[in-house]
């Protein structure tokens, strides 16, 4: 099989797999095999520029314990991080950007790496080195491995979107019984609570009385055990906390992922009274601030539930550029946060002005 034939293989290989975990591995293998390299690793670069994960072939596992920790990216690595685009050295010790190699390494002359860029970004990088049956890696080896750069971000992209189906499906799932938790089984017992309470106070013994409030209490302990549950189920909720723990919770994640200063008011009795309501109330909420991070470039934001009158407010400010709401088109965020809203029987406001932030107000009747 000529190298053509092995390449279009590979495609077809790394569209097969569905594991991001797999395809990872499974490039580093092909890359190998089709240019002749002894060793290979691929380097997932993270957030800060440092390798976050190193795969490795080549070398046996017990090899890579004694080499030690996997590399951070510096020397002949870090430049290829740098440079993001294909380099081939007949000798990397001879480079000087090279930072040598640690205790216990195999020894390595000949290198050719190449960077795979998923979705215009650069994920990673792929390293080659002693190449096998000739003194350095050719110009051959450099297009080849360009050529399976290009279909290994396309099965890194894959494998991503296949994770997040799948990670969708679940959570619908989760949705879906949650719902059914809520509305049939919660409701009857709540129901039959109410029943029994009445009896209580209908009746004239005093024991059975007594023993009937005690069967209701009971069945608020069931309740409150299935309402922790429904909240465990449904995305984003933690069970056991209580609506203001969890709003507090959210705000502070929001302003370390984002950087924007967020302050968050809630009123305690409010929180109580939305309790059945609390899984919609976050979801509100954490919709208002992706938007706030994505679109406002604000400094700060408040996330604020109280009472106004005979009505439960939730209320989102930033101080962010703003927008005129008659001549602006809608978003898909802005329009999800109004159906949920409508779903609950409530009333949803935007009030924004350009260079003067923006507030999302919710009422809920009580």
């Amino acid at each position: 099989m000529d190298r053509r034939d092995r390449l279009i293989e590979a495609g077809m290989i790394l569209a097969s797999e569905l594991s991001l975990d797999a395809v990872l591995q499974r490039i580093i293998e092909l890359a190998v095999e089709i240019t002749d390299a002894r060793y290979g690793a691929l380097g997932v670069i993270g957030p800060g520029g440092d390798l976050q994960e190193f795969i490795t072939t080549g070398i046996t596992p017990g090899e890579r314990e004694g080499i030690g920790a996997p590399p951070h990216g510096r020397g002949i690595l870090g430049a290829l991080i740098e440079e993001g685009k294909p380099l081939r050295l007949p000798d990397i010790s001879a480079d000087p950007r090279s930072v040598g190699f640690p205790p216990n390494h195999p020894k390595m002359r000949s290198f050719l790496g190449a960077p795979i860029v998923v979705r215009g970004e650069v994920f990673g990088d792929i390293y080659l080195t002693e190449k096998q049956g000739a003194p350095e890696f050719g110009e051959r080896d450099e297009r080849d491995l360009l050529v399976l750069a290009a279909q290994a971000g396309v099965a890194i992209e894959n494998a991503r979107l296949y994770k997040q189906i799948h990670r969708l499906a679940v959570l619908e799932d989760r949705e879906r019984i949650a719902k059914e938790l809520h509305d049939g089984v919660i409701q009857a017992l709540f129901a039959v609570g109410m029943g029994l309470q009445g009896t209580a106070l209908m009746s004239s013994d005093e024991e059975l009385a007594q023993r009937l409030e005690g069967a209701v209490a009971e069945i608020d302990r069931v309740i409150r055990d299935l309402r922790n549950y429904i909240f465990g189920l449904r995305p984003g909720i933690l069970a056991d906390r209580q609506l203001d723990e969890a709003l507090r919770n959210l705000g502070e994640e929001f302003q370390q992922r984002t950087g924007v200063i967020t302050v968050v008011d809630v009123d305690p009795t409010v929180a109580s009274e939305l309790t059945s309501a609390a899984a919609d109330i976050l979801q509100l909420t954490r919709e208002a601030l992706s938007n706030v991070g994505r679109h406002a470039k604000a400094a700060t934001c408040r996330v604020s539930l109280y009472r106004s009158d005979d009505q439960l407010m939730l209320e989102i400010d930033d101080d962010g550029e703003g927008f005129d709401p008659d001549t602006s088109m809608r978003g898909d965020g802005l329009t999800n946060l109004e159906e949920r809203v409508r779903a609950l029987g409530g009333t949803f406001s935007i009030e924004s002005a350009l260079g003067k932030g923006t507030t999302i107000k919710v009422a809920l009747s009580l």
